[in-house]
């Protein structure tokens, strides 16, 4: 007796004879790869490549289940080339010493070796750099396929030795189509609902393997004419985690578009990525420092209230804890989504900071500084000083600069939010410094 996927009924646990959806529906040419078209298709980069017959060294940068090793092997079988597959997880030295030189043996013999390294990040240093010679000389064409930033976790030689091809997580056509191949493979309909069909491929999460493991769970699950709706799908798989690595490319990506979203004033898209970031477990006080920083960056002196809304959030987050706390965070971020923009603080600090760098240790002027010694006072300590409160309006006009300065514009506040009423103090203390100098 077979069970849904024609194995015998004793394997679908994982038996010798057992193998899973995933890899039965292995592609065997390049054109049968869903959702990189712009890598695989007629006129994707790897097919161009093909055909001129100029394969090089590459790095496939994608999500999990997107089909890298696949391609590794497809590329191999399609230009003639050995395929060696190695795992930097479990691979080390001596492991790449015996593939180079089994390489070299090939070349000898006029063939040449596709090396494919499954997350090659995870090597240090010295093991990517072993990879130069071999890649220089040709005795193998390296593959590397990694899920992290290429520019983060790889070395500047290695890279600039090897093309970066990025693959994209599976869209819902794709990954529609992956659950087409696998009923078609199997002569069996999903028993799921339209609704529930369309859940499964959001479960997925973009990645093509893990929308075979859960069609195939669903197939093991369901009982004779039993059909499941969305809610008895949720029930029966959980709720699968999304793909956020708090440490890596996720963690950067959703806070960027946090960040650009709130800076863009859109609370609505901010409010999804922190939710997203939420959902994903992110720590509630790297969220609250970041809209901390919005506050000031982006903001400031636009609306000085941000700041303090931000602070007061992160202090809520603290004294309530969740879930309670994160609402807190989630009325700070919508906030600074909703306040006047204005970054004129931000670009006064760097200009400052700049200047302070660039004119080295300068002596302020010495009627600014105080002179409790009378040889201070002999060298002119003081001198001239005139007490604000005492002048008409309260403004002196004093130049406050080194002499070796002169007089510095850095904060340059613009028409809009609270910072209109700070440009107008501006202009009329200009206007009167101007006055007061003639």
């Amino acid at each position: 007796m077979s069970d849904l996927f024609g194995e015998p009924e004793e394997d679908v646990g994982g038996g010798a004879g057992y193998r899973p959806l995933a890899d039965r529906l292995r592609p065997t040419v390049l054109g049968e790869v869903l959702g990189q078209e712009h890598l695989t298709g007629p006129d994707g980069v790897l097919t161009r490549m093909i055909r001129s017959g100029a394969l090089g060294s590459l790095v496939f940068w994608g999500p999990p289940g997107t089909g890298k090793t696949t391609v590794a092997r497809l590329l191999a079988n399609e230009t003639g080339l050995a395929f060696e597959q190695l795992s930097a997880i479990f691979s080390g030295v001596a492991d790449l010493k015996r593939v180079f030189e089994a390489a070299r043996l090939r070349r000898r013999k006029g063939q040449a070796t596709l090396l494919f390294v499954d997350e090659i990040h995870r090597f240090n240093k010295a093991q990517q750099d072993s990879f130069l010679p071999v890649m220089e000389d040709g005795t193998v064409i390296l593959v590397g396929a990694t899920t992290e930033n290429p520019s983060f976790e790889l070395n500047a030689a290695l890279l600039s030795r090897a093309n970066v091809l990025t693959f994209r997580s599976l869209d819902p056509q794709s990954l529609g189509g992956l659950l087409e191949r696998a009923e078609a493979l199997t002569g069996k309909k999903l028993p799921l609902d339209a609704e529930a069909r369309a859940a499964l491929v959001r479960m997925a999460d973009g990645d093509g393997r893990a929308v075979l493991s859960l069609a195939e769970e669903v197939w093991r699950s369901a009982g004779e004419s039993e059909v499941f709706t969305a809610e008895k799908l949720q029930e029966l798989l959980q709720r699968r985690a999304p793909i956020y690595d708090k440490g890596q490319d996720g963690h950067y990506n959703l806070i960027s578009a946090l960040h650009k979203a709130v800076r863009g004033s859109d609370p609505d898209a901010a409010l999804y990525y922190l939710c997203r970031m939420l959902d994903a477990g992110e720590d509630r006080r790297f969220i609250a420092r970041r809209i901390i920083r919005m506050a000031s960056e982006d903001i400031g002196m636009a609306d000085p209230q941000a700041l303090v809304v931000a602070n007061a959030a992160k202090e809520a987050w603290e004294f309530l804890g969740p879930p309670e706390g994160e609402l807190a965070i989630a009325q700070a971020c919508i906030y600074v989504a909703t306040a006047p923009k204005s970054n004129a603080a931000y670009m006064a600090f760097k200009s400052a900071m700049r200047a302070a760098r660039e004119h080295g240790s300068l002596l302020p002027p010495k009627h600014i500084l105080n002179a409790p010694t009378k040889l201070m006072k002999e060298e002119g300590y003081g001198s001239g000083y005139r007490y604000d409160h005492d002048e008409q309006d309260a403004f002196s006009g004093q130049d406050y600069f080194p002499d070796a300065m002169g007089r510095q514009t850095f904060y340059d506040p613009p028409e809009r939010g609270f910072e209109r009423e700070v440009r107008k103090r501006l202009d009329y203390w200009n206007k009167l410094r101007n006055e007061r100098k003639r």
